[in-house]
């Protein structure tokens, strides 16, 4: 690894990361960028001076943006370019959109900086720096269905289940099926303590992981 690419927006997370590449990569030189803006000028400095970053370690929350977009940039510009998302998010909101973007890794800042160079380190050795939270977040979306746990919904519980999740309102759902708000609520309120989840959300996310509803 010749050239590294830090997009970032807080100096602290800047010099920790500087140190991290030049931990796993000694002889890098290293780019710095704190908004999208900047980071697509810098890029296309680099390009006109007819270098190329190697690898860029990029957070999602940006003043002007989304690192999301400098991902694309990336890939598109420079394909062989190492995309490593550095971020405190963990969620399905982030973590998928990143690498559907085009993200090579998705490293959780919570991470120790010596973890982080360890799994910066695995590239060297194709292994894909996730962390472990993220890498079973992108496990479980391939399991298949976990039809064996599958609560004990009735019929009518589980026409509440699909249209909770198609994002029906408590009243809109009573005008579905022919029943009154307060009867609907009282559904929700059931299948919520069946499911062992407490918001719709996670209503949703639950049925889809057990195949009851679809993805």
């Amino acid at each position: 690894m010749k050239l590294g690419f830090i997009l970032e927006d807080h100096a602290g997370a800047q010099d920790w990361l500087r140190d991290v590449l030049k931990e796993v990569f000694p002889e890098i030189s290293v780019t710095v960028a704190d908004r999208l803006t900047e980071a697509r000028d810098k890029l296309s400095h680099l390009q006109q001076a007819d270098l190329e970053p190697d690898i860029a370690l990029i957070d999602l929350s940006l003043p002007d943006g989304s690192g999301i977009d400098f991902i694309r940039d990336l890939r598109e510009a420079v394909p062989e370019c190492l995309c490593i998302v550095i971020t405190i998010h963990d969620d399905d909101r982030h973590v998928f959109p990143a690498l559907r973007a085009g993200a090579r890794g998705y490293l959780l800042k919570q991470q120790s900086q010596s973890e982080l160079a360890r799994r910066l380190a695995g590239i060297i050795d194709d292994e894909p720096p996730l962390s472990p939270s993220v890498a079973r977040r992108v496990l479980a979306t391939f399991a298949p269905p976990d039809t064996t746990a599958q609560p004990d919904l009735t019929p009518r519980e589980q026409e509440v289940l699909e249209l909770i999740a198609r994002g029906f309102t408590l009243a809109q759902v009573g005008q579905a099926l022919g029943i009154t708000r307060h009867t609907t609520a009282g559904y929700v309120k059931t299948v919520y303590r069946k499911l062992e989840v407490s918001s719709r959300a996670e209503a949703t996310r639950e049925a889809m992981r057990m195949g009851m509803i679809d993805n």
